[in-house]
């Protein structure tokens, strides 16, 4: 019953009794500081996301085998199978129902932070050969039709969330230019036209920052300014 929290969505429901607090997954946290806007305007009711994700969300061992294998060095294994040129349906233990614990966890922890448990999410959680930062391709169907200059607005008028969305320049969220930042990069925002009242987007986010120190950081910093500790 500990509370996920993600400060700019419901850091508000904390209180002096909460005395154990949990930092959500590093990829549920870029995808729900995208969702909480859209679902409180036009209520979502199934997202369907594919994550890539890096091998530092692995630990070091896997930064260590990306490494190794690039150079043609042998060395230990954080996979079962090569990372370099490759991509891992795989991240974290299979489940009895087929899932991936970290695809569970994205199925799941939006629905308590977002106090919604109809949201239906499904998921598909890959490993990737890049050293740092975790991408999402994200469809959203809500029940509601909406408008998707509005969509913008709402995404650029929430904190942490920051929109690169010129295709035609070629600009659009990418790991290696989320290295090292505290936002969430939220791009290629487009209907969907296989589907009513659906959208797409692409989300990108450096899952060491935003995705773990970056949140728990931002969480003691509500906690110490909203009188909860001292």
């Amino acid at each position: 019953n500990n509370k996920l929290v993600v400060p700019e969505i419901n850091a508000a429901e904390l209180t002096a009794e909460d005395y154990i607090i949990a930092n959500p997954n590093c990829s549920t946290i870029q995808m729900v500081l995208a969702l909480a806007p859209l679902h409180k305007a036009y209520t979502i009711n199934r997202v369907v996301v594919s994550t890539y994700q890096s091998v530092s969300g692995t630990g070091v061992a896997a930064v260590s085998q990306l490494e190794n294998e690039e150079k043609g060095i042998e060395g230990d294994r954080a996979y079962p199978h090569p990372i370099y040129r490759n991509a891992l349906p795989h991240c974290d233990v299979f489940q009895d129902n087929g899932f991936t614990k970290e695809e569970m966890k994205l199925m799941t922890e939006p629905l308590k932070i977002l106090s919604d448990d109809s949201l239906k999410i499904t998921a598909t959680a890959v490993r990737i050969p890049t050293a740092g930062g975790h991408s999402e391709s994200v469809n959203i169907r809500f029940n509601n039709d909406f408008e998707l200059e509005e969509v913008y607005r709402l995404l650029r008028e929430t904190p942490g969330i920051v929109i690169e969305d010129s295709p035609e320049k070629n600009e659009y969220p990418m790991p290696y230019k989320a290295h090292g930042k505290d936002e969430v990069f939220v791009g290629r925002i487009r209907r969907d036209p296989s589907e009513a009242n659906s959208l797409n987007l692409w989300i990108v986010a450096d899952n060491l920052r935003k995705g773990a120190a970056t949140n728990a950081i931002q969480i003691a910093e509500y906690l110490v300014s909203s009188g909860l500790v001292s």
